[in-house]
């Protein structure tokens, strides 16, 4: 329905050339601003606001695309509907939906042409699981044919986001389509193997560009769990801090925003991102004697946001625990603070545990969501993928950590989604 309102705007513009209200893109605009999701969103010290004036918070499940075959996982189980339509059910309202940049590195080796779906399965899973595991993928989603390329899935994916009111944030999670992650995998910093930074940009700015056709996305991210990068002593000793994480993460949020500055963007630390603290505080950007400053971030300054992952599983104490969080990165929602510099809306974009077990009932998962309703911060869940189509050489993976059954069907943990989840995305959830 949008595509033709925007089209009709777009023909009948030259009929009120001299009326400088008619503008198809003035008039694109206004349309997005009334309805959902009432974009673009701006931050506003520690809140995120929608045109309307209104909070937004996001509460979701991460929704893994970069692995091999680089598409949205699970989709020879279920199709993109029946997924969505679970998260939805159980009072999410986001996806953090990850993708490698290897994708549009062949988009450009390919002189602009994606890959189809078809010929990855059977790059990634092979001559004979390749093509089994396709069928299957088809048959789950008729609406799919053999010119279906892998950008084609991920605009079904955003589409279906957007008729069910789910905000997609888009997170770039490696450049070499892989599992995700450790310090020698070449994909851990700026000019490790894999991450060239020239193509990381490109990349980005790309995906950018591309999410304009979707109207659900609403914010994108520079680059998940920035690590030590082992694999390359070199590297790690000259260049592995803060100093050059700023001068890059300018250059990643300049990508973005200039392709498309409706965009918030989310910006991520080093240590696996499980601390920002460096920015919040404003202290120097080690080893040089800069700070992180809103000026070097001109235009936009009100598209940023923070993100952090925590994975203290094995936490006994919640408030040791929750202060964690809070100088890891939640101290820059706490403008009260006298060694807060810089505020901003702070996201927990990656947390989980086990679900086969009890574990949604100890220390670290009650106390995660306490901390996170109390300060009405935004979340994802790591992960709704009940299994993989291939995960480190193993296909057909089985996701033990998953909202869903190996075949994505059913939750794997329904009491902790009545008990647990359910609660903690109606204490959350906004917009």
């Amino acid at each position: 329905m949008r595509s033709s309102i925007v089209s009709l705007i777009a023909v009948g513009g030259s009929l009120f050339q001299s009326v400088s209200w008619a503008s198809p893109v003035k008039a694109e605009n206004e349309i997005r601003a009334a309805s959902w999701p009432f974009g673009p969103l701006v931050t506003s010290g520690r809140d995120i606001k929608n045109t309307r004036g209104g909070d937004v918070v996001y509460a979701g499940a991460n929704w893994p695309g970069h692995g091999e075959v680089m598409i949205p996982e699970g989709l020879q189980f279920q199709s993109i509907e029946t997924i969505v339509s679970k998260l939805k059910s159980a009072g999410m309202n986001a996806i953090r939906l990850t993708y490698a940049i290897q994708m549009i590195d062949e988009i450009y080796t390919n002189n602009g042409q994606d890959t189809t779906v078809k010929a990855s399965f059977t790059k990634a899973l092979g001559s004979t699981n390749g093509p089994k595991v396709y069928a299957e993928f088809l048959a789950a989603n008729p609406s799919f044919d053999d010119t279906t390329t892998r950008l084609q899935v991920f605009d079904a994916v955003a589409a279906e986001c957007l008729k069910q009111e789910v905000f997609v944030h888009l997170d770039n999670h490696m450049s070499k389509a892989t599992w995700c992650c450790s310090t020698t995998d070449g994909n851990g910093w700026f000019g490790d193997t894999y991450y060239d930074v020239a193509n990381w940009t490109r990349g980005l700015s790309y995906m950018a560009n591309h999410g304009k056709n979707w109207p659900a996305l609403t914010s994108m991210s520079l680059r998940n769990e920035l690590r030590s990068p082992d694999d390359n002593s070199a590297l790690k000793s000259s260049s592995y801090n803060w100093r050059d994480w700023y001068a890059n993460i300018k250059k990643g949020t300049s990508a973005i925003n200039s392709a498309n500055p409706d965009l918030l963007i989310f910006l991520s630390g080093l240590d696996f991102d499980t601390y920002v603290t460096p920015i919040v505080r404003g202290t120097a950007l080690t080893p040089s004697t800069g700070t992180f400053t809103t000026a070097d971030f001109e235009g936009y300054t009100n598209k940023l946001v923070l993100e952090i992952h925590n994975y203290q599983n094995s936490a006994s104490s919640c408030s040791s625990l929750q202060s964690s969080l809070y100088s890891s990165g939640y101290q820059a929602q706490n403008a009260s603070d006298p060694a807060t510099v810089n505020v901003f809306p702070v996201m927990l974009t990656e947390f989980g545990f086990d679900m086969t077990g009890s574990a949604y009932q100890g220390t670290y998962a009650t106390c995660i969501a306490s901390y996170l309703s109390a300060q009405k911060a935004g979340w994802f869940i790591w992960v709704v993928a009940g299994s993989y189509y291939i995960r480190s050489g193993t296909q057909d993976f089985d996701e033990t950590w998953g909202l869903l059954t190996h075949d994505w069907s059913d939750w794997r943990s329904s009491a902790y989604i009545s008990s647990g989840l359910g609660p903690l995305a109606k204490a959350t959830a906004q917009g």
